[in-house]
């Protein structure tokens, strides 16, 4: 049976406009960017019309409220692009996890050394998890050697979080030295 994931919910930011705007007094602004001047909603509202454009409150809690006269699904669109031009800038930073055992072999630390390395060049920090198990507890020292190989072997890098034992996990986190 198929499933089918529903797009994620965004609200939209609500615009009143023409005959739904409230306010009886407002400062208008023409298609232009230029100040027409504070005016009933009534003669604005008839501006608007004779350009044949909407009446768009932009600013309502400004005293008096701002109101600009344009052409409503153009401004959307501007909106809309303005929006993704400025997720377009951020980059999101995420922690990669790294999972080790205490008697891991040279080959497989190796391995994960090159991949928590690969981790760090794009940008992500890394999360070191050793997981002890059963008697592995009493060789915590050695546990902790382990780590702090896997750390130095990573070459320069950031501890944003050096080792340290949460129940029967040693973690600790690094990230690329700026």
């Amino acid at each position: 049976m198929r499933t089918f994931h529903k797009p994620k919910f965004q609200p939209r930011k609500f615009y009143e406009l023409n005959h739904r705007i409230v306010a009886s007094n407002l400062r208008v602004i023409d298609d232009k960017g230029g100040q027409v001047g504070v005016l009933t909603k009534e003669e604005a509202l008839r501006k608007a019309q004779e350009m044949d454009l909407d009446l768009v409150l932009i600013a309502p809690k400004a005293q008096p409220p701002v109101a600009k006269i344009i052409d409503f699904k153009k401004f959307l669109y501007q909106e809309e692009k303005k929006s993704k031009e400025a997720k377009k800038g951020i980059k999101k930073s995420t922690t990669k996890d790294i999972s080790l055992s205490l008697f891991i072999a040279k080959g497989d630390l190796l391995r994960l050394v090159n991949k928590a390395k690969e981790f760090l060049t794009d940008g992500h920090q890394v999360r070191i998890n050793l997981t002890l198990r059963g008697r592995e507890m009493g060789k915590k020292p050695m546990a902790f050697d382990l780590v702090n190989k896997f750390v130095n072997s990573l070459g320069e890098v950031n501890i944003s979080k050096p080792p340290r034992i949460e129940g029967r996990v040693i973690r600790s986190v690094v990230a690329k030295k700026k």
